[in-house]
């Protein structure tokens, strides 16, 4: 079943931005670049300010769910700052993903990085966070500036998440 709009071009480049340092934040940016070379699509990931975790060699392991101001969350903001919360969210919602067969965050990277993917880490957060290509896993093929991410993805969509 296609969902392209009649008349239409089909997608064919995607080049996804990933801000946030979050399990939710780095998720669906890492899902809809696994879609995308599963379709056939070129597709790059630009990772940038604390979506940066997502790639980091020592913090890959460690994202968790933010409990804090996050209206999806459906519990007031006093209550996802308590003491654990966010750890307990985090167990329960790796717990779904693990029944789910989504893989964490590291192997995901992996994963997509094997199908050619192209990982690129923003240099102007790089440089804010004190950060050197060393720090981040291999599949990063390297740290670019925002007008080198928009030559990757000119022809393509840009997608923020």
């Amino acid at each position: 079943m296609s969902y392209r709009t009649e008349g239409t071009e089909p997608i064919t480049k995607v080049s996804i931005i990933i801000s946030k340092g979050s399990l939710e934040g780095i998720y669906p940016g890492l899902i809809m670049a696994n879609g995308a070379r599963a379709e056939g699509m070129e597709a790059n990931l630009f990772f940038t300010f604390f979506g940066l975790d997502a790639i980091h060699k020592k913090r890959i392991d460690h994202i968790k769910v933010a409990t804090v101001g996050n209206p999806a969350m459906h519990i007031p903001t006093l209550m996802g700052g308590l003491p654990g919360m966010s750890a307990l969210a985090t167990h329960m919602m790796t717990k779904k993903m693990d029944e789910l067969d989504i893989p964490p965050i590291h192997e995901f990277i992996e994963m997509i990085g094997d199908t050619g993917c192209g990982m690129y880490a923003c240099k102007a957060s790089v440089d804010m966070f004190d950060m050197k290509k060393e720090d981040f896993v291999e599949q990063v093929s390297d740290i670019i500036t925002v007008g080198d991410f928009y030559d990757l993805a000119a022809g393509g969509q840009i997608i923020f998440t």
